[in-house]
Parts: C-alpha cells; sequence; structure tokens
C-alpha cells in the first residue's frame, strides 16, 4: 500500500525555522487533503494544519502566524514552513493524506527544538 514519506526534520534552535515536505507517490494526489499531525511523548495526538485539495489552508491555534502549509499537486508534494519554533514544537510531524473516508499516513519526521 502506498503511503506519503515525510522528510525535513531535524534540530533547531528556538526561533528558528524548518521545511517539512511530504512526499505522495502513487495517489492521485490532486484529489486529497493533506493533514499534518504531531505527536510529542506522552502527549496525545495533535492536528496542526490542513492543506485541502482546493481552498484555504486551515490551522491549529498553536501554528497560526507561524506555520505555512502549501502544496505543488504537479510533483506530488505538500510542506509545512515552520517559523519560530517554540521548544513545545518539538514532536514527530506526520503527514496524513486523506480523501472520502481513507487516510494514509506516512512514517513521520522527527523535528527537535533546542537550544
Amino acid at each position: 500500500q502506498a503511503q506519503p514519506v515525510e522528510s525535513g526534520g531535524g534540530l533547531v534552535q528556538p526561533g528558528g525555522s524548518l521545511r517539512l515536505s511530504c512526499k505522495a507517490s502513487g495517489f492521485e494526489f490532486r484529489f486529497f487533503s493533506v493533514i499534518w499531525f504531531r505527536q510529542a511523548p506522552g502527549k496525545e495526538r495533535e492536528w496542526v494544519a490542513t492543506i485541502p485539495s482546493d481552498g484555504n489552508p486551515a490551522y491549529a491555534d498553536s501554528a497560526k502566524g507561524r506555520f505555512t502549509g502549501s502544496r505543488t499537486d504537479a510533483e506530488n508534494m505538500a510542506f509545512l514552513q515552520m517559523n519560530s519554533l517554540k521548544p513545545e514544537d518539538a514532536a514527530i510531524y506526520y503527514c496524513v493524506l486523506r480523501r472520502g473516508g481513507n487516510d494514509y499516513r506516512g512514517q513521520g519526521t522527527q523535528v527537535t527544538v533546542s537550544s
């Protein structure tokens, strides 16, 4: 079964930036919404942003003003630009492709925010 592949995580200092990517090979990507979640150790999974197949992205309050979601359908890619990162943003970030009642989740990419 095809699954999206996230990349772009890493270690960054507070206030820094990262750009996460989600590669969706094997999907009719343009028909899927892309949802970014994150999960920190010992915490519940948290919704971060939704990039719909059409329309404007939506963001969790914790992401508004700092994170920007985008997509390039021609390349089957989605992105999450994260600026002004805080220690509380540290987590594994997942992208989920959603169409109808079906979700396809990647393995995630680790984001660490520490000085």
